[in-house]
């Protein structure tokens, strides 16, 4: 049986600038890394310590992971202080990722905020890879300002795929689209919302607001999934830090459908 705390060695590839505080870190594992878009990996500093975080980059690819993490703490500091050439442990991946095969047939919107880009994105891949299966895709995206967007360089090819709307906290003279929170642009898209599966990604008070502007649309709870990766550490269940009563995210999630959550305490927190 594979020992579950055993890393293997990832080289950093290349490290991307996406903001002044968010990195996307380009790695070359060992031995090819299968995962399913959701899932997440521990990443291990040496000598520093290890944390959670979702890959984001296609699934199809798991030679070559990417991971865009936000310096946020002690891990991440020493984290982005690391080089091209430089050596970090991998492990997992865990937890369980998205349905794909539940969601063909079905038209998919993305509501993602700030950091919650990196997975929506492993799933707007893997979405992509069978586009005939998903008969719309929409995604509405939103950060604090236009400096906090991530993958800028990638936002207008993905507008010829699929419908993309943008918003920020707080507009500069240079910005052309929506002002406002993200739950602002479910009021400027079309949805069939009993042919729609939603997919809600970022921080918890954003999570908790899309989620119940979704409910006030006429979405079954059934229908909305979230991707929360709430105080998660050791990926396998073992530090009892990331429970929510009976589950645990990284073992029973971080993917769960609204209804699975909605009556359970302290979901947001």
């Amino acid at each position: 049986m594979k020992n579950p705390y055993v890393n293997q060695k990832a080289v950093i590839d290349k490290i991307i600038q996406e903001t002044d505080t968010i990195k996307t870190f380009c790695l070359k594992p060992e031995q090819p890394f299968g995962y399913t878009c959701g899932q997440f990996a521990e990443l291990m500093v040496p000598g520093v310590g290890e944390a959670p975080f979702a890959m984001s980059n296609p699934a199809s690819k798991p030679e070559y992971l990417q991971f865009t993490i936000q310096n946020v703490g002690y891990m991440t500091n020493r984290l982005h202080s690391m080089k091209e050439g430089d050596v970090l442990g991998l492990r997992g991946p865990y937890g369980n990722g998205f349905p794909l095969e539940a969601f063909k047939g079905r038209e998919m919107l993305l509501v993602i905020g700030g950091v919650g880009f990196p997975p929506a994105r492993a799933l707007l891949y893997s979405l992509l890879e069978q586009k005939a299966s998903y008969p719309r895709i929409t995604m509405c995206y939103g950060a604090r300002t236009p400096a906090d967007i991530v993958y800028k360089y990638q936002i207008e090819d993905l507008r010829k795929d699929i419908d993309l709307l943008c918003t920020v906290d707080k507009a500069d003279k240079n910005w052309k689209e929506t002002e406002g929170v993200v739950t602002v642009l479910l009021d400027k898209v079309t949805i069939n919302k009993s042919k729609t599966t939603a997919v809600v990604i970022g921080p918890p008070i954003m999570m908790k607001y899309a989620t119940l502007k979704l409910k006030e649309l006429g979405f079954k709870s059934g229908d909305i999934y979230l991707s929360t990766e709430r105080k998660m550490y050791c990926g396998i269940g073992q530090c009892r830090h990331c429970m929510i009563d009976s589950l645990f995210i990284c073992k029973d999630g971080p993917v769960f459908t609204y209804e699975q959550l909605e009556n359970l305490p302290d979901i947001w927190e």
